[in-house]
């Protein structure tokens, strides 16, 4: 019991001092976007749809990208509400993003033509599937990496040579707290968003040089028509495991996805959990700041008992789940057998 409260101890002095460092040094005067372009892939609702009122409220002249032009005409009535400036520009394109490069570059350009230089790709379409790895479709794996890897490639492919030869610009790519380590039921959802992380990671390494920001934004649960469909194809183990972490609004993470992507910040998490979370699985991540890193230098040892005993955690929950399965099975054959003598 005494070294759990010094884990729990250890924790709570760092996330204190993460949220000083956070107020009192690390302040970075963030970027405007008056009157700049802004580009939101999955900007018809969810997360994505929070990210283009937000940039809408900001003066941004605002696009929207995803397939269905019912929820995508929605979108810009609902930034029309928050208008800021009469010549603010707010449109939609129906698009497969994760589809043919030439035909997205195609479209990226003609939206170029009609509203200017994209100066911030916000990268937010994205969908999950969940299942036991051999259990989920093959179709759908490849759908997956097509939704989640490849329309944040294709967009990203065509604004970043654009953004580097003007000397600006900001890419943010919307990963997963399920990138940071693998969880029971994320098996193909998981490896999607791990690569966008490795995908950022990349970009941000060779950008920064060039006047162009990344943000990897990691999201935890969050209350979104994702989630909701997320949720029926979830594994009970991967419901209990996942549970735990609570439901984050989409304002919230939206808030907080933009303000780090105009501050220049690499990370954006939301809550003490995923900053935990992903300090110690993202040890080679680039944080942002001296003063972060050495926070880290001096707490992730201890604070690491805390990701044992995690795993420890999950992999109680999986064992109980696995005998009350085989229990299950058990008592239906014994139903059945029974029903079978008195036949």
């Amino acid at each position: 019991m005494e070294l759990n409260w010094e884990v729990v101890f250890c924790v709570g002095i760092a996330v204190l001092i993460h949220i000083l460092i956070i107020i009192f040094v690390m302040g970075k005067r963030p970027k405007s976007i008056v009157g700049r372009h802004v580009v939101i892939t999955g900007g018809s609702k969810g997360i994505g749809l929070c990210l283009a009122v937000e940039c809408a409220m900001k003066g941004a002249n605002v696009t929207v990208i995803a397939r269905d032009e019912k929820t995508l005409s929605g979108a810009v009535a609902l930034m029309e509400v928050v208008r800021q400036r009469p010549d603010q520009k707010f449109q939609y394109r129906s698009l497969d993003i994760g589809g043919d490069y030439d035909k997205v570059a195609s479209v990226l350009s003609e939206l170029e033509e009609s509203t200017g230089n994209i100066y911030a790709l916000i990268n937010c379409a994205g969908m999950a599937i969940c299942g036991v790895f051999e259990e989920v479709a093959v179709a759908d794996v490849h759908k997956l990496m097509n939704v989640n890897f490849f329309g944040s490639y294709n967009c990203t492919r065509y604004v970043l040579p654009k953004m580097k030869k003007a000397g600006e610009g900001i890419i943010v790519l919307t990963s997963s707290q399920a990138a940071m380590f693998g969880i029971y039921g994320y098996g193909p959802y998981s490896a999607s968003k791990y690569a966008l992380r490795a995908m950022a990671e990349t970009i941000a390494m060779e950008s920064r040089v060039h006047g162009v920001s990344v943000t990897l934004a990691l999201p935890c649960d969050t209350n979104t028509p994702g989630f909701e469909e997320e949720e029926k194809s979830k594994p009970r183990e991967t419901k209990i495991i996942s549970g735990g972490g609570g439901l984050l609004e989409p304002e919230v993470m939206a808030k907080a996805i933009l303000k780090d992507a105009l501050r220049g910040n690499f990370i954006s998490t939301v809550g003490a959990e995923s900053w935990l979370i992903t300090m110690l699985a993202g040890g080679l991540l680039p944080w942002d700041g001296f003063f972060t890193n050495l926070l880290h230098a001096f707490v992730i040892g201890p604070v690491r008992l805390f990701g044992y005993g995690l795993h420890k955690y999950f992999n109680s929950i999986i064992r109980k789940c696995a005998r009350e399965d085989a229990a299950k099975k058990t008592d239906d054959k014994d139903a059945d057998n029974a029903k079978g003598e008195t036949h």
